[in-house]
């Protein structure tokens, strides 16, 4: 597993990404980033405590949102995947981008772990234990009026409102590990 995070464009360079490797993915939804505030505090949460690679396609838009959080997430924990300029179009489009490059989604494998070994992605050494379903079940955070208990804990944690039960749970096990979330919200735990 990488221990970085690792920040893409939209849906389909996620898609691509998860086939090939195993990390955490988030995506910026484009230019979306921009405007989204609670995505970009959860991205510049991430990158403090486990660090981020921006890998965005190398076209003009992905050099623009490249730049950007360049610019708002912290230097030092911040690593740059880039794909080389390879001219065609991706299968499920009928043409090809405006720039006529490949972005990430249609790279191959080989081509995505050269990216990402260049830009210096780490092997997280010792996996832990990670927090799961059951877990936030047990500690009130999923199930039956977990609603609102959950809707605190994201925004206590500065995370966005829309963020699915599984980005979520994602999210929690990028923050801290799961001996850290059952002694801060494990009092119904038994």
């Amino acid at each position: 597993m990488i221990k970085q995070a690792i920040i893409v464009e939209g849906r389909y360079d996620k898609n691509t990404l998860s086939q090939i490797v195993d990390a955490p993915i988030f995506e910026t939804k484009g230019f979306g980033i921009f405007k989204d505030k609670k995505r970009l505090a959860m991205l510049r949460k991430i990158a403090e405590e486990r660090g981020v690679i921006i890998f965005t396609d190398s076209d003009g838009a992905g050099f623009v949102i490249r730049n950007y959080l360049k610019g708002v997430l912290p230097k030092d924990k911040v690593l740059h995947a880039y794909i080389p300029d390879i001219y065609g179009k991706e299968r499920r489009k009928e043409q090809a981008s405006k720039e006529g490059k490949l972005g990430v989604e249609g790279m191959t494998r080989e081509v995505i772990l050269q990216a990402l070994r260049q830009a210096g992605a780490e092997e997280e050494q010792s996996p832990r234990e990670p927090i799961s379903k059951a877990d936030l079940f047990l500690t009130g955070f999923s199930g039956p009026g977990s609603k609102e208990k959950r809707k605190e804990l994201m925004e206590a944690l500065k995370l966005p409102e829309h963020l699915s039960s599984n980005g979520f749970l994602d999210v929690l096990n990028l923050l801290m590990t799961r001996e850290e979330f059952l002694e801060r919200y494990g009092e119904k735990y038994g």
